[in-house]
């Protein structure tokens, strides 16, 4: 018998729909978001919207059950949790049921922190007070103050800090070693931002999602003219200043590509990231005007336009003109930002609640199914 036929042909499996999303910081994990809400949308999936007029739920305090909208009714019924929080699993485990999936995603803290001080600089009090990101990371203590801790959680181990635990914590090996572990044990896949492509051809493959699931337009990024040049010296002095989310870095990207060399293997992987990417741009040649994201001022429909921070210019799309119900349905749905997808989605499984107010111009009427 030829090889092939010696292989056990693979059982179908069924796709997951109970999933938590650890939505870390400055990860692209904005555009994971608009995956699991549509994803959500597709199989009419409940999802735990932040409660009220939140828009995160609760972030930056530890996440609690009652910062789900409707939790008191709903109890343990919820499939999706994505919005940001700060985890705490006990909390978390009473919102989603005990089969629900756990994953999470993490990026490289050198070209994060970057992005987060331009994101951050007008917002937090280490950003605020220093000309650039180099001077900054040239004596981070002289801008970094404990008693701002709250408000500076952006300028050091953001991802940590996350992840539930202390962000200004000693870099100690046993400490480390151990919350490495207990993460491990929370979470049942950490992907990486840097591959972003693979991590969406992963997490189809372990979720059991169709490759429609995962495509995506890259949503919140900035435009390239407000990135700031990181000195060598900046570089390093990151892996010691962030040392525990170079750490927790460094440790799931080594198990990331384990996982990808057991669940699909590289030559797989190569072919699946390149259908992706095909069929990516097949969906931005239907639905886009531009080919490709512009500037705030450009965005035509300020419905569309996303949450805009600090000395960034966060980029949006234009649509097309005459599209089909169907398609620009399909359309906006993939270009709506996380603020917009959010309160649409809390408009759509609370309609007898008061709408979030997000304090941007919101045309409801074209986002509603017709």
């Amino acid at each position: 018998k030829s090889h092939e036929e010696l292989l056990i042909p693979s059982t179908p499996c069924r796709a997951k729909t109970n999933i938590m999303f650890l939505k870390t910081h400055k990860t692209a994990s904005s555009t994971v978001l608009n995956i699991m809400f549509r994803f959500a949308e597709r199989y009419n999936l409940t999802v735990a919207l932040p409660a009220g007029q939140l828009v995160h739920l609760g972030y930056p305090k530890t996440f609690l059950a009652s910062f789900v909208e409707e939790f008191q009714v709903i109890g343990q019924n919820y499939n999706i949790m994505c919005n940001h929080l700060r985890f705490n699993p006990s909390e978390v485990q009473k919102v989603m049921a005990a089969n629900t999936f756990y994953f999470s995603i993490l990026r490289n803290p050198i070209p994060l922190l970057e992005s987060s001080y331009v994101y951050y600089k007008d917002s937090v009090p280490a950003f605020r007070t220093s000309k650039d990101v180099n001077e900054y990371l040239a004596s981070p203590m002289k801008y970094y103050h404990p008693e701002d801790y709250k408000q500076n959680i952006y300028a050091r181990n953001i991802m940590w800090f996350d992840f539930g635990y202390d962000n200004n914590a000693e870099n100690n090996k046993k400490y480390i070693q151990a919350v490495l572990k207990e993460i491990e044990q929370n979470f049942h896949l950490i992907l990486i931002a840097d591959y972003f492509d693979e991590s969406m051809i992963l997490l189809k493959h372990i979720l059991c999602w169709d490759l429609d699931d995962v495509i995506y337009f890259k949503l919140n990024s900035r435009s390239q003219d407000t990135v700031q040049t990181l000195t060598l010296k900046s570089k390093e002095q990151i892996k010691a200043w962030c040392s525990l989310d170079w750490k927790l870095y460094l440790h799931f990207n080594q198990s990331f590509w384990r996982r990808i060399e057991e669940t699909i293997g590289f030559e797989k992987l190569e072919k699946e990231v390149n259908h992706l990417r095909m069929r990516q741009k097949e969906l931005m040649e239907t639905c886009l005007s531009d080919q490709e994201a512009v500037g705030k001022d450009h965005i035509k429909n300020k419905a569309l336009l996303p949450f805009q921070s600090g000395a960034t210019d966060i980029l949006g799309y234009n649509l097309k003109q005459d599209l089909d119900n169907r398609t620009l349905r399909t359309c906006q749905k993939m270009v709506m930002p996380e603020l917009q997808y959010t309160s649409y989605l809390y408009a759509v499984q609370h309609p007898h609640k008061k709408r979030k107010q997000l304090g941007l111009p919101l045309l409801w009427t074209s986002f509603q199914e017709k």
